[in-house]
């Protein structure tokens, strides 16, 4: 079994303890980073925008990937499960794809290493894309005349392979970062950028110890190295009503992945980074309210009970971590002539 994103609970609760009130504040870059072999281009951009877009190479052609992380929004679908082909639905809740390029690992269980590895997995999951083998979806990329001369402008001729399109949506996904939140502004010295409440809840969110995780320019753990995961333990202190209430440890995260018992519960920690627009929370989606998250995250991982005040605070704070969304404009996408795709035989 491949042990390398392991971070094990003991690793966790170190950090819990010697967390200090201080904390190293990190503005977002304003560019993401990009692996050595799939640099980042105005072609691949345009042409992984199409294919991020274009639902026809699902199996019933009405499931693409901004089906459940629609850009033009939160970068989620705000469903507690996502809907795919044949209205089924998974038993995690989408993350966003905003800012997913500064993830450790990417899914909650972090079974892929980069965001290339990521685009390949929903095209044959049976309840997201539904597509027996990848090889089929490709070969209706390929049937449509219009996706080779993007192909061609982004990688060369004879380009249109699965690792191709998946470098072209990860090369998208690169450039879906929001920076200039409020926050950054403020750490970057504008002292104006955030209200006193803010502040506040800034000076709590370190002092009670939510940085222990919530870490770095993204607040998802510290920088690490491509496909080098950074994981907690969730619920940490299960000892409460909440867990029940929530169903919060029924999914074993990434023990599924590695068949490690060591790995229960055990989750990539997620960016906090435009969290306002992202509910419902945590990896079953069975919360609804932010204020209540920000209760739970202090009981069940810091075994801590917030007062109303810290609860505000802290909220107000995380309010200050929306960044400015780019534009997205929807892209014209290829179109077949005189059949379809997608055509019930």
């Amino acid at each position: 079994m491949n042990r390398k994103h392991i971070m094990k609970p003991i690793t966790l609760m170190m950090l819990l303890a010697s967390t200090a009130v201080s904390a190293e504040w990190q503005a977002l870059p304003d560019v993401a980073p990009a692996p050595k072999d799939n640099p980042t281009t105005e072609a691949k951009v345009k042409l992984g925008k199409m294919l991020f877009m274009d639902p026809r190479f699902s199996s019933t052609g009405t499931v693409s990937c901004n089906s459940c992380h629609n850009v033009m929004e939160g970068g989620d679908d705000s469903r507690t499960f996502s809907m795919g082909v044949h209205g089924k639905t998974g038993g995690r809740n989408a993350p966003t794809v905003w800012n997913s390029a500064f993830h450790s690992v990417q899914f909650w269980d972090g079974r892929a290493d980069l965001l290339e590895d990521q685009a390949k997995g929903p095209v044959t999951n049976p309840v997201e894309m539904g597509v027996s083998e990848i090889e089929q979806a490709m070969d209706k990329v390929r049937s449509v005349p219009g996706y080779k001369p993007y192909f061609d402008k982004a990688f060369g001729q004879d380009s249109m392979t699965v690792v191709n399109a998946a470098k072209a949506v990860a090369a998208f996904e690169r450039t879906l970062i929001t920076p200039n939140s409020p926050y950054d502004k403020y750490v970057k010295g504008d002292k104006k950028a955030m209200n006193a409440q803010q502040v506040r809840g800034m000076e709590t969110f370190a002092a009670v110890g939510c940085v222990s995780c919530h870490s770095g320019a993204a607040f998802n753990g510290p920088k690490m190295e491509f496909g080098q995961g950074f994981y907690a333990k969730f619920p940490t202190f299960a000892d409460n009503t909440y867990v029940k209430e929530y169903d919060l440890a029924t999914d074993k995260g990434r023990e599924e992945v590695t068949g490690s018992k060591a790995d229960a519960n055990m989750f990539r920690v997620p960016t906090l980074r435009n969290i306002t627009d992202t509910a419902p929370y945590f990896h079953n989606g069975s919360v609804n309210n932010l204020s209540e998250s920000v209760r739970i995250m202090a009981k069940l991982q810091l075994n801590k009970t917030l007062s109303e005040e810290e609860v505000k605070d802290i909220v107000a704070f995380l309010g200050a971590l929306t960044g400015e969304y780019p534009e997205i404009t929807m892209p014209r996408l290829p179109a077949t002539s005189g059949y379809s795709l997608v055509a019930d035989k």
